[in-house]
Parts: C-alpha cells; sequence; structure tokens
C-alpha cells in the first residue's frame, strides 16, 4: 500500500511539470484581492465571511474587524479571533433574547452561529474545539432559526449507515405541496453554510429550501463517514425524506449543487427521475481528471513546507474529510476515482453556472462542454458570471443575490412553462 502511495505520488508530480498555468484548476483562487497576504485565508474572507452578507450572515464591520486583529496566514489567529467574536455576538443574542426581544435575539444569534463556523476554517480533526464549536454553531443556528417567521426545522435522516442531519424551511403555512429547492454543498461545507449562501433568496421567491451534511460534510468524518462516491445511496434517502412531506410538490422538486456538488446532483439525479431539474456551480463530470489538474495535489514537499499554517490545515482537514492521509494531497485523485457522472443519462433541464474567473480553466471548460453537448434536454443553459459584477470565483460565493437572480428565475420559467 505504502508503495503505490509513493507511486502516485510520483506520477503526480511528473504530470505538475508538464501542466500549464491556465491547465491548473486552483479552487481558491480569487478575482482580486480581498484583504490578507495568505491566498487561501483571503480567499475564504472575501468569499464565505464577505459574501454572506447579504444574507445577514455576517456584519462588515464585526468582519473587518476581525481581519485587522488576524494575523496574516496563521491558523490558530484565524481560529480565536473569529471564536472571540462569536461569543461577543452570542452574549448580545442572550441579552436580548432574555428581554424578549426576539428578532435581535434570531439576528444575533444566527451572526453568531455563522461566526463559530467561520472559527472551524483550519481547525484539525484532533483538535477537541472542532466538535465543541460546531455543536455550538448548529445549537445557534436552530435557536435563531426557530425565530424567523418559518422556522427552520431539524431532522435527522436515517441511511445506510446512519443518520443525515438536514434542516429544511417551508414557504408558506399549511401544507399545500410547494416547489422546493435541495441545495447541496461540497468538500469543506457545513449544512449551515446554504442557508447563508442562498437560503433566504429561496423563500423570498416562494421555495421550500433545505440542506443537509452528507458522508465527509460538517463533523460526520468525526464518526468516520468520510465523502464516498456513491452519492446517490445517501441522497435516495434524502429525496425519500423529503416527498414524503406533503407539503413538497413532487412535480416541483429541484436541487443544486456547489463545488463537490456539482458532481453529487447530477449524479443523484441519473439514479432518481424524482428529481425534476438540476442546477450546477460548476458542473462537474469527471472529480478524478478535475483534481488531477489542483496544484495541491502536484505539491512537493519543499512547496508544502513553505505553506501558511492556515493553507496547510485547510488541505489537511480536506484529506481528511476523504479518509486519506492528512500530508499526502496526492492522494485526492485516486481518492475521487469513479466520483463522476455521464451527462447522457441526463434528461432533466440542466444549468450550469460557472464564474468567469473559474471558467478560464481549460478543464473547467471542457467538463461544462460536455454537459451542454451531452445532456438529453433541449432547456439546457451555461451561464457565465461576469469579472466585472464581482462574480468570477469558485462558486460565486462573492455575489450571491446574482447567483440567485439567475437560479431561481431559470427554475420559475421551467415552472411556468409547464403550465402553459
Amino acid at each position: 500500500m505504502k508503495s503505490s502511495k509513493i507511486t502516485l505520488l510520483c506520477l503526480v508530480v511528473l504530470l505538475a511539470v508538464t501542466l500549464c498555468a491556465d491547465e491548473l484548476f486552483d479552487a481558491h483562487a480569487t478575482a482580486i484581492p480581498y484583504f490578507f497576504q495568505c491566498d487561501d485565508m483571503d480567499f475564504h474572507f472575501g468569499n464565505l465571511v464577505l459574501g454572506s452578507a447579504v444574507n445577514r450572515g455576517v456584519e462588515v464591520g464585526e468582519a473587518f474587524w476581525a481581519a485587522f486583529h488576524i494575523l496574516d496566514g496563521d491558523a490558530s489567529s484565524w481560529q480565536s479571533v473569529w471564536n472571540e467574536l462569536a461569543e461577543r455576538v452570542e452574549i448580545r443574542g442572550e441579552e436580548a433574547y432574555e428581554k424578549g426581544h426576539w428578532i435581535s435575539a434570531r439576528d444575533q444569534f444566527l451572526r453568531a452561529s455563522y461566526y463559530y463556523r467561520i472559527s472551524l476554517i483550519s481547525i484539525l480533526p484532533d483538535q477537541p474545539s472542532l466538535k465543541e464549536r460546531a455543536q455550538k454553531s448548529r445549537e445557534l443556528f436552530l435557536r435563531g432559526g426557530q425565530l424567523l417567521e418559518r422556522p427552520i426545522e431539524y431532522y435527522e435522516v436515517p441511511y445506510g449507515e446512519g443518520v443525515l442531519p438536514l434542516f429544511f424551511r417551508k414557504a408558506n403555512e399549511g401544507n399545500e405541496p410547494t416547489k422546493t429547492l435541495l441545495m447541496i454543498g461540497g468538500g469543506e461545507t457545513f449544512a449551515e453554510d446554504l442557508f447563508f449562501y442562498i437560503g433566504p433568496q429561496a423563500f423570498e421567491r416562494g421555495y421550500n429550501f433545505l440542506t443537509l451534511d452528507l458522508p465527509g460534510q460538517g463533523i460526520m468524518p468525526l464518526d468516520g463517514k468520510f465523502f464516498r462516491v456513491d452519492v446517490e445511496v445517501p441522497m435516495k434517502a434524502v429525496v425519500d425524506f423529503v416527498l414524503n412531506r406533503t407539503d413538497v410538490d413532487p412535480d416541483a422538486l429541484f436541487a443544486y449543487g456547489i463545488s463537490g456538488g456539482g458532481v453529487t446532483v447530477p449524479r443523484a439525479a441519473m439514479f432518481d427521475e424524482r428529481i425534476k431539474a438540476i442546477a450546477m456551480n460548476s458542473g462537474v463530470v469527471n472529480a478524478y481528471d478535475l483534481f488531477s489538474t489542483m496544484p495541491v495535489v502536484h505539491a512537493t514537499q519543499e512547496d508544502m513546507a513553505s505553506w501558511t499554517s492556515f493553507h496547510r490545515n485547510v488541505v489537511r482537514t480536506i484529506n481528511w474529510r476523504w479518509g486519506i492521509d492528512w500530508d499526502q494531497p496526492a492522494g485526492l485523485v485516486e481518492a475521487n476515482l469513479g466520483f463522476e457522472f455521464d451527462p447522457k443519462q441526463i434528461s432533466i433541464p440542466t444549468l450550469l453556472i460557472v464564474g468567469e474567473g473559474e471558467y478560464q480553466n481549460t478543464e473547467v471548460q471542457r467538463q461544462q462542454k460536455m454537459i451542454m453537448e451531452r445532456v438529453n434536454n433541449p432547456n439546457k443553459q451555461l451561464v457565465i458570471t461576469p469579472t466585472n459584477e464581482g462574480a468570477s470565483n469558485h462558486c460565486v460565493m462573492e455575489n450571491r443575490s446574482l447567483v440567485g437572480s439567475i437560479l431561481f428565475d431559470w427554475l420559475d420559467d421551467i415552472l411556468n412553462d409547464q403550465g402553459d
């Protein structure tokens, strides 16, 4: 086993020598710098942090206060500053709650939840603070979610190897069948992230909205539940659960996936015709091929020695989520073998959303074009969001309003066409 890993690493490093810059896919590259010199820290700050402000995940003033007090590139500094901010906002929420100021309490609890979540970035899985803060984040998310006009509901959905933690928010009172969006994240996702990604836009447009942690996401790997390529298995359990609800319209169940969700969603649709339309940001026909072009899997020991502690820890946690050696990122390629879908087996409306910066990569282009050429439905569309509208990066997390407009207008058009 050890010799095969060494052989794989050598092959990957050899391949790196022949790859041009535009052939490397750095998912954490940004079109513009935001604040930090550490590229990985800057990506997370500009996209995961600032991008959530439109959905009230953060306050810009609080976010920049935190940024000014973080030692650039230092993992422990990032973790402690966001945790301290989360604690202060949580206290303010508790004070508001005790006095019956429900809206103030709601806003503080939800924001404190997200600050605890942000503090998890770069925490290694052998640190007790990972589980502790993740549980605190979920607790506050649910407390704040209970104070929304339509409360956030929490379920643990049984599947073959345990349960899947799932959040559901109804669009309307009562049990009338309603259009529903199921959203799936990627390799670094917690289910709570996706609410702050696009949940409010879904609600405003009259969609039920649900998200969840699949194996490999959230803190599920702490229980040995790592990413699996046969994602159709847990996804079937999710669809079973959703369609058992009388308030979900079985003719209007749609799925949207970002990052690794760009292969999870279409692969699930290959095996489950109950999903009526899919959207991806961006589409991933073959994760093995895409991972083969990522700079991190080509890193030499010298490269890794030069990484900031923040970047090193982010890479190690991604490796952990795939169940591979934390210090052998080249293993991510082999781990993704078989994580793919066949566009020819997709016969439902399909939308691809790709940031302009991400689309410059030749492998990303190739896979989007393959989807557009082979999907067996005339309603297929590729939308490249522009850099000059701040919509260039991976998953277009920096302009979520634009993503919401593109996605929900397209879904509404599908429903309007069905009604004609």
